[in-house]
């Protein structure tokens, strides 16, 4: 059945940097009452949650699905579901596609495909390139969460390497820029070193040092430094070392002009796991040494790092299985990105109630996402349950992105995705995607 009427009795739920048990009523798609001790009303089905964890729905600011142009990897439907899985109830997904997001035809385009396939909620970037500073200027903020600046090497025609071209969209951009910093000149000599010892036969675990953490320190320094200089909104993306968390403030997101996020891949992953995994983990920028992923959780609590998400950049395993010249980087991760940032709390790294604010209310902040990403009357009711005592043994056959593959396959989380609702429809029920859900556009109080 599908229904948008449901009260959610006697969850632990967690929001604003507090937790308490109680009930939740939606109504309509939106969260119309907490409380405790709500009385059920007619047409409403009930959820018996006691145990669990009621949480806003994870906002994805960073994902890759593909489509169009390389739809055989993956497409919004497989991912979306995907998704709705892990409990991510919105995603922003980035530019690279083919065509590129370049323009407002092209990016309007991805919004009409979104809107007949995607089970969860959705928003696109617009990208930038070195001969797009016109269609950038004339951005509608209201159209797109920002413009992704690949400042190192990336799909296609959107590196962006001109500086002058680059200092003009810092300059004249009307929207948030959210960059990919990794210098590509130090990477192109870190490869040619490395190529002449191996050839082509390159192990995985020279990755790091050919995305080298130098390559990583000058982009984001340059993407800073510009920033500062036009007064520029800034997001910096997946940041990977350990250095590069000293370039930014701690503490609360309000009021800050350069933000930073990471990925959950940096808080689970070093380089002793590329023995292990091999290409599965191969992504830029590369997973680094076992202090990096300390201090990035280290300063995920302190609110240096102020966003969690995946980067969830799916291949297919047949290509992942090639030299490393030709085995892709990137790593398919929205499914179990939710379950594996909790790990960090039963770690007694973080607090449950910071993982809801870097996944949860941050990005609603940083992006001024209307009416989602807390438990607030009113708001839409984007929602996942967390069931905190029944693990889950991940495995390949259970993943729905068309990949059909994970890094986490055999290994068993402490969480449970009990059921995820956007919009208030429920799209999860611990087992299966709901198909006939639609997300719907994501809009911006700008």
């Amino acid at each position: 059945m599908t229904t948008s009427n449901w009260l959610i009795k006697g969850a632990t739920l967690v929001n604003e940097g507090q937790r308490f048990v109680g009930d939740l009523r939606i109504r309509d798609g939106l969260i119309a009452e907490i409380g405790q001790h709500l009385e059920s009303l007619a047409a409403e089905s009930i959820v018996a949650a006691e145990g669990l964890w009621l949480l806003p729905g994870m906002i994805d600011d960073q994902v890759h699905f593909r489509e169009p142009g390389l739809t055989h990897k993956a497409d919004i439907a497989s991912e979306s579901r995907a998704c709705a899985a892990g409990g991510i109830t919105s995603f922003m997904e980035m530019p690279n596609t083919k065509p590129p997001a370049l323009d407002r035809v092209s990016l309007e385009a991805k919004y009409a495909l979104a809107a007949q396939s995607s089970v969860v909620n959705y928003a696109f970037y617009m990208g930038a390139s070195n001969d797009n500073l016109e269609a950038i200027r004339a951005i509608d903020p209201k159209a797109t969460p920002g413009v992704k600046v690949f400042m190192g090497a990336s799909t296609g025609n959107m590196l962006v390497d001109n500086p002058d071209v680059l200092d003009a969209i810092f300059q004249d951009t009307p929207v948030m820029i959210i960059t990919h910093c990794e210098d590509t000149p130090m990477i192109d000599a870190n490869l040619a070193q490395v190529r002449e010892r191996y050839g082509d036969d390159i192990p995985a675990r020279e990755h790091p040092f050919i995305r080298s953490r130098a390559a990583c320190i000058k982009s984001t320094r340059l993407a800073i430094e510009l920033a500062r200089k036009h007064g520029t909104r800034l997001h910096v993306l997946h940041i990977s070392t350990e250095e590069e968390l000293e370039l930014f403030e701690p503490g609360p997101l309000s009021g800050k002009q350069i933000t930073a996020e990471t990925c959950v891949h940096f808080l689970h992953f070093n380089e002793t796991d590329y023995e292990r995994l091999g290409f599965l983990i191969k992504c830029n920028p590369a997973i680094k040494s076992e202090s990096d992923r300390q201090a990035i959780v280290k300063a995920l609590a302190d609110g240096r790092l102020d966003v969690l998400a995946t980067d969830h950049a799916p291949h297919l395993l047949a290509e992942k299985q090639n030299h490393y010249g030709s085995a892709p980087s990137g790593i398919p991760l929205v499914q179990y990105a939710l379950q594996t940032a909790l790990e960090r709390v039963f770690a007694g790294d973080l607090t449950l109630e910071r993982v809801v604010e870097v996944v949860s209310h941050a990005p609603a902040r940083l992006f001024d996402v209307q009416g989602r990403g807390f438990l607030r009357q009113g708001y839409a009711a984007d929602l996942v349950l967390i069931d905190p005592q029944r693990p889950h043994l991940v495995s390949n056959s259970e993943v729905l992105s068309k990949c059909g593959w994970t890094p986490f396959d055999g290994v068993t989380l402490s969480t449970s995705i009990a059921a995820t609702f956007v919009n208030g429809q429920q799209v999860w029920d611990g087992s299966e995607v709901n198909p006939g859900v639609r997300g719907q556009r994501l809009t911006f109080a700008r």
